[in-house]
């Protein structure tokens, strides 16, 4: 879909309801909300899955996750959350082994729900298809700029938003809205704002939203935090992040709290989780700074009861 489509899309008026746009949410976060679609060009998903029937054993954790999803996981293990999925296996004395499944419709359903693996990584807080750890980070969608440009934006309020080419990423064959889209939408923003892909495929990858900045095509790119920190580490530009809170104009969240994710059967091994997560909070921290990945604090109240100074 080329730019003008894009600009098309985005100027009706979105109809869904709050529900459904914390569940595309979901899905930018991780790509796999049972609303999230496959974004034309990208990797569909297998008829069945990599055999791991292992990853029943009591000494194998099975871990489903995308093959080819960086910066958050690929068929190499080269993600940040390959990185904690391996801490945690160590942890538990298990052997790790992966059901490779791209992050698409029916993700949970095909690997979690099916049995052929124990954990998913990347969950946001309260996501209802599985039972879901104490979260491992929290981000929020960023504001993504040039530094020598000297744009000054602080909010989605700036007025210079409203003539500056703005950048969002989109989910899903219908391409969805996100809360950056909504929140300009809100504002009556649409006519300056291209959308991009969220998955990896043959013609598109999630980083082109910062090689926008890079090569003049937008002005500002509005993108998760992980997806933003990430591959505006990689970017020749010298490149202002500036985090943006939930939004009080369209009334959606966009901080997330991210955890791992279990059967809701599989309580015994959600605790275990949530012990390991808690016990070896700092390694993984490291391994979150090494990958540029933005977090925002936690509330104080969340933090008190994380036992989080």
């Amino acid at each position: 879909m080329d730019s003008e489509s894009y600009r098309n899309r985005l100027i009706e008026r979105p109809k869904a309801s709050a529900l459904v746009v914390v569940l595309l949410v979901s899905a930018l976060v991780v790509a796999r909300a049972s609303s999230a679609q496959q974004q034309p060009g990208g990797s569909t998903a297998p008829t069945t899955p990599t055999p791991v029937a292992s990853a029943r054993d009591d000494k194998v954790l099975g871990v489903c996750a995308d093959p080819d999803n960086l910066p958050f996981s690929n068929r190499k293990e080269e993600g940040f959350d390959n990185q904690i999925a391996a801490l945690v296996a160590k942890e538990l004395g298990d052997s790790l082994v992966y059901l490779w499944w791209p992050q698409r419709r029916g993700f949970i359903r095909n690997t979690l729900r099916a049995r052929e693996c124990d954990v998913v990584l990347g969950v946001p807080g309260g996501y209802d298809p599985v039972l879901s750890t104490k979260p491992y980070y929290r981000s929020t969608y960023y504001m993504v700029f040039a530094t020598e440009r000297h744009l000054g934006l602080t909010s989605l309020d700036d007025s210079a938003l409203t003539h500056l080419r703005v950048g969002v990423n989109l989910i899903g064959e219908d391409y969805a809205h996100t809360p950056p889209v909504h929140a300009l939408l809100a504002r009556g923003i649409s006519a300056n704002v291209t959308g991009f892909s969220t998955f990896y495929g043959d013609e598109h990858h999630p980083g082109e939203i910062i090689e926008a900045i890079e090569n003049g095509t937008i002005d500002v790119a509005i993108a998760w935090g992980p997806l933003a920190g990430y591959f505006a580490k990689r970017s020749k530009l010298p490149l202002t992040l500036v985090p943006l809170p939930d939004d009080k104009r369209s009334g959606l969240p966009f901080v997330f709290d991210v955890g791992m994710g279990v059967r809701r059967s599989d309580r015994d091994l959600r605790t275990r989780l949530d012990e390991i997560l808690e016990r070896r909070r700092p390694e993984i921290e490291r391994i979150l700074q090494t990958y540029n990945v933005p977090t925002v604090s936690w509330p104080p109240a969340a933090a008190k009861a994380e036992g989080k100074p």
